[in-house]
C-alpha cells in the first residue's frame, strides 16, 4: 500500500464509532447545567462525522483492493477530513461544558463532569501545568463515580491516577469517593486538607484562574518550537499517554 494512503481511522485521533459514545447534559446535582441543545448538537455532529470517515476508510479500504491506488488515497484524504471535523467539534463541546460545569468553582478544584476520558486528561494536564506554575501546592479534582459510564463504573479517575504516577505526583481518594486530592509538590500525601466549596460563587477568582490556564497552554504551545526542557521532555510522555487513552477510553464519561 502506498504510505500516502492513511487507511487505519484509529490513527487520526479521533473516536472509534459503534455505540461506545455516550454524554450526559446532567452533571452534577449540585453543579451547573449547561444549554443541553447546543452540547448535543455538537456531539452529535461530531459522531456524524466520525461515521463519515469511517464510510470512507471503509471504501478506500476496498477501492485499495481492486488496484484503485488514486481512489483509495481520495477516499482516505476524505475521510482524514471528516475526522478532523469531528475532532474539531468535540473540543468545541469539550471547551464549552468545562467553562461551564468550572464556572465559579473555587480556585482549588477542577471539575471534570460531563467530559470524555481523553478531554479530561487534557484539561486536567494543562491545569496541573498552570498550578505548578502559580506556586499552588494542591488541587482538589472532581472525577465522578461513574454513574454516567456505559457500565456505571468510575473510567476518568483511573485515567487521571495514571496521569499522576505518569507525572510522578501522589494522590488520594477523598471522602467522596468521587474526588480526588493530588499533590503538585511531588511528596507524599500525608493528610487531606478539607475540601474547598464546589460552588461557592467565587466566579471572578475562577474567571482569572482559567483564563491564567488557557494564557499558559498558549504559551506552551510557543515554546514547543525551541529547545526542549525537562519539563517538556516529561510531557511529552503526556503526549504519549494521551494517544494510548483515546484508544483505551474513547467516548467514555464519567
Amino acid at each position: 500500500m502506498s504510505a500516502g494512503v492513511e487507511l487505519d481511522y484509529r490513527r487520526h485521533g479521533g473516536p472509534k464509532t459503534g455505540g461506545s459514545e455516550r454524554y450526559t447534559t446532567d452533571f452534577h446535582p449540585r453543579g451547573p447545567r449547561i444549554d443541553d441543545k447546543e452540547f448535543e448538537r455538537l456531539r452529535q455532529s461530531a459522531k456524524a462525522e466520525y461515521l463519515k470517515r469511517d464510510d470512507c476508510m471503509a471504501r478506500a479500504h476496498q477501492a485499495y483492493d481492486r488496484g484503485d491506488g488514486a481512489g483509495a488515497k481520495q477516499l482516505s484524504n476524505a475521510g482524514k477530513a471528516h475526522a478532523a471535523e469531528g475532532d474539531k467539534l468535540n473540543r468545541d463541546a469539550s471547551k464549552m461544558i468545562f467553562a461551564k460545569v468550572n464556572d465559579g468553582i473555587d480556585t482549588h478544584m477542577i471539575d471534570l463532569h460531563g467530559l470524555y476520558v481523553h478531554e479530561a486528561v487534557d484539561f486536567t494536564t494543562t491545569r496541573i501545568r498552570t498550578d505548578q506554575s502559580q506556586g499552588y501546592t494542591g488541587l482538589h479534582v472532581i472525577v465522578g463515580q461513574g454513574i454516567h459510564s456505559i457500565d456505571h463504573k468510575q473510567k476518568i479517575k483511573p485515567a487521571i491516577e495514571e496521569l499522576c504516577e505518569t507525572l510522578g505526583l501522589q494522590y488520594a481518594t477523598e471522602e467522596n469517593a468521587g474526588r480526588i486530592y493530588v499533590n503538585l509538590q511531588g511528596g507524599d500525601v500525608t493528610h487531606l486538607p478539607p475540601p474547598p466549596s464546589q460552588h461557592d460563587g467565587s466566579q471572578h477568582h475562577s474567571q482569572h484562574h482559567h483564563g491564567d490556564q488557557q494564557q499558559h497552554h498558549s504559551n506552551q504551545q510557543q515554546q514547543h518550537h525551541g529547545g526542549q526542557t525537562q519539563d517538556e521532555e516529561q510531557y511529552d510522555e503526556v503526549e504519549k499517554f494521551l494517544k494510548k487513552l483515546i484508544n483505551k477510553y474513547c467516548c467514555n464519561v464519567m
